[in-house]
């Protein structure tokens, strides 16, 4: 179902401008569900609801630099507004993902990783989640990653900070499915985006160590969030759904 009691829902996509994020926001909007997608780019922000429109969808950008507690407060209180008082799908689609060594990393980049991947989402789910436990139903989709489940050198700082991400996701299933709201995420593995487009022939050899043998799109991304999203999930609860080609598997 796409609506409680006759009222039509409201999904707030974060980072929905580009790649899975903005995959995601086109799908959900495909059922007939409002999204409101967040997003650095004005350009990029109106381009992605454009398109949205032009499907007959229904869309709103709201423009943020997710980092820290106030941003994600401005943001809840201006989707909830734009969704007429309601938000009931959060997707934490935002986030960064340096690799490097970690002799080589800077105290600013260590902590800009962590604002956004986890204080953002964190306080986003603080901002959000409790109206949806009063309402008795509400969906939140964390997007993790692969390296957040096993050791890969150059990538502790970005498996880190998702890993993070992957504890909170059934911390937060545990304290507000009681209250009909469900918390699960989706763990991708390596997947062609905008964002990806700069690790050319690295990305195929990342990919080729799972069953799958290749990278992954946005819209196979996209399409088991928007499942943890919709009813079709409603009996799944703190899981994190490995969307990687299989790499879970060897």
């Amino acid at each position: 179902m796409n609506d409680i009691a006759g009222t039509p829902q409201t999904a707030l996509v974060t980072g929905g401008t580009s790649g899975i994020g903005r995959a995601t926001a086109a799908k959900l909007a495909a059922r007939g569900i409002h999204v409101i997608i967040t997003g650095r780019d004005e350009d990029r922000g109106r381009a992605a609801v454009d398109a949205i429109v032009a499907d007959g969808g229904r869309a709103d950008f709201v423009r943020a630099d997710l980092r820290d507690e106030r941003g994600a407060k401005q943001v809840a209180e201006e989707a909830t507004r734009l969704g007429d008082g309601h938000v009931d799908i959060l997707v934490t689609s935002a986030g960064v993902f340096p690799f490097g060594p970690t002799a080589e990393t800077t105290e600013e980049s260590f902590d800009e990783v962590y604002a956004i991947n986890v204080k953002a989402p964190y306080f986003l789910v603080a901002a959000l989640a409790p109206a949806m436990a009063d309402r008795g139903h509400g969906a939140i989709v964390n997007v993790t990653t692969m390296v957040a489940e096993f050791g890969a050198a150059g990538m502790g700082l970005y498996g880190s900070s998702k890993a993070a991400l992957v504890l909170l996701t059934k911390s937060w299933a545990a304290e507000f499915g009681p209250s009909g709201v469900r918390v699960n995420a989706v763990s991708p593995g390596p997947t062609r985006t905008e964002g990806t487009a700069a690790m050319g022939d690295s990305l195929d050899a990342l990919a080729a160590g799972g069953p799958a043998g290749r990278p992954g799109t946005a819209d196979e991304i996209a399409d088991a969030i928007v499942f943890l999203a919709t009813d079709s999930a409603s009996f799944v609860h703190g899981a994190i759904l490995p969307v990687d080609g299989g790499r879970i598997a060897v």
